[in-house]
Formats: C-alpha cells, structure tokens, sequence
C-alpha cells in the first residue's frame, strides 16, 4: 500500500457550506492532507471566523460567499476559484438544509425551497466544475447523503426526497463522467453531534436522556452519535488517489444503524 495515495497534496478542494459544521471539519482535514481549500458559505461572519481559526493554524484558505442555487453565481465563483487556485480537483456538494414538518402541513414553496438547496445545488456546482476536471483528466466529486438516501421518517418528506434524488445523481454522475476519470461517490453521515443536535442531547432534570437520544442510542450499535472527525477520514479517503476505483457509491458513517433493526423490546 502506497500511503502517499491519501495524500491531497497539490490538490484544490472546494466544499460548500464550508464555513461551519460538517463541511469545516472535511474542508480542514482536506487542509491538513495537503489540498488547498476554497469554502463556500453564505454568511459573512461565519465565514470570517472559520477563515480565522484556519489561517491561525497556517492554512491558506480561501472563502466565497455565494448562493449555490444560483446557477450564473456558481460558474462566477468557479472561476474565481479557478484564478485564485487553480481548476477544482474535488468538490464536496456539502451545504443543505432541512425543515422538519409534516408533508400535509407543508407550503409547495418549502419542499421546492429544500429540493432547491439539497438536490438541485449539487447539480449546479457540479457541472460548473466538471468541464475543468475533464480539461485536467481527472476529478473527485463527494456528494453529501443522508440515511434518508434510503430511509423514510415522519416530517422530513422533502429532504428525504431531495436526498434520495442526490443518491442517485451521484451514481449518474458516476455513470456519465466515470470514463474521464471522476470519480463521484456520497457519503452518508448518521447522526452527528454538532450544535445544532445539543439540544436534542441535553440531559432531562431527572438525569435521564432525551427521548430522542435515547431512540438514536438504542438504533445505534456503536451506541452514540458520530462526530464530525468520524467523518473526516471517509472524506478524505474519497477524496484521495486511494480510491481511484470507487465511483457511483454511497459511504454510510452511520454507526452501523442501516445495518441493524434495532433491539428487541
């Protein structure tokens, strides 16, 4: 085994939703295997804080604000990547969103608005950066799954939707672009522990979990919720030579919990 072959050196990665989360850890483990990293956010101050904690660290990272539904946005921001970097040899379709509300109870306009984010984005930035990838003979391209690529749960019709659709434009990526030498693969995270999941963590006055920590523990084998570093090594292994014949696949980081039906009662 060549270790050398999960290395990024020389590489540039960009990772929407990139400022904060689960795009920043992947964007700063990109970083430290040696790619130059664009991060792709929306919000001005969390992008100037995540440039912060990097560049304190001595990465060069660089940061665009842009909306990655917005098609003529998206290839102004390829190519300013482009001059600033160099042509995208990896692209992490990172930044969604979800809306946790009965599919009875919600407006058309709010699914379209998730499909918009969580599907439609990933096929714009996409294609603004595969022509460059085909220019330089190969490319690496990580969509961001979910669990609900394959399953159903109340209240998450449309990202579920949007995600099962990105599932399979990953594999059709796969399939239309795998003889230029990219490779387009997803990686599904299970239940990560971020601040936006606290609450849902946070002990009960009684000491006892929250009833959906519980739910997620009892589902889980490895019985806890991931991190964003149990993350970061799939991602990079995705990212990387390494898995130069791994094309049209979804990665789960699940904590084995599509492979388990769950304990009996």
């Amino acid at each position: 085994m060549n270790r050398n072959s999960f290395r990024l050196d020389g590489k540039v990665a960009l990772v929407t939703g990139g400022a904060t989360g689960i795009g920043f850890a992947i964007a700063q483990a990109f970083s430290e295997a040696g790619a130059r990293v664009a991060l792709n956010g929306h919000n001005a101050a969390h992008m100037e804080e995540s440039l912060g904690k990097l560049h304190a660290r001595g990465i060069d990272a660089k940061g665009y604000l842009c909306d990655v539904t917005d098609e003529a946005a998206v290839r102004e921001m390829v190519t300013r990547i482009g001059t600033d970097l160099g042509p995208v040899d990896i692209l992490v379709n990172n930044a969604g969103m979800i809306r946790r509300v009965p599919m009875c109870e919600m407006d058309a306009s709010e699914f379209r608005k998730v499909v918009d984010l969580d599907l439609n984005a990933p096929f714009i930035v996409s294609k603004a950066v595969i022509p460059g990838m085909i220019k330089k003979g190969h490319g690496k391209i990580i969509n961001i799954c979910s669990m609900m690529s394959e399953l159903g749960r109340e209240t998450v019709s449309a990202y579920a939707a949007a995600k099962g659709g990105l599932k399979m434009l990953t594999r059709n990526i796969c399939a239309e672009y795998g003889n230029r030498n990219i490779q387009c693969n997803g990686l599904g995270p299970g239940y990560i522990a971020t601040t936006q999941t606290a609450p849902l963590r946070e002990r009960q006055p009684d000491g006892s979990r929250h009833p959906f920590d519980a739910f997620i523990i009892a589902k889980t084998p490895a019985e806890r919720w991931g991190t964003v570093d149990d993350l970061t090594g799939p991602a990079v292994f995705l990212a990387s030579e390494a898995s130069n014949f791994v094309n049209g696949q979804i990665l789960y980081v699940d904590g084995g919990i599509l492979a388990y039906i769950g304990r009996q009662p």
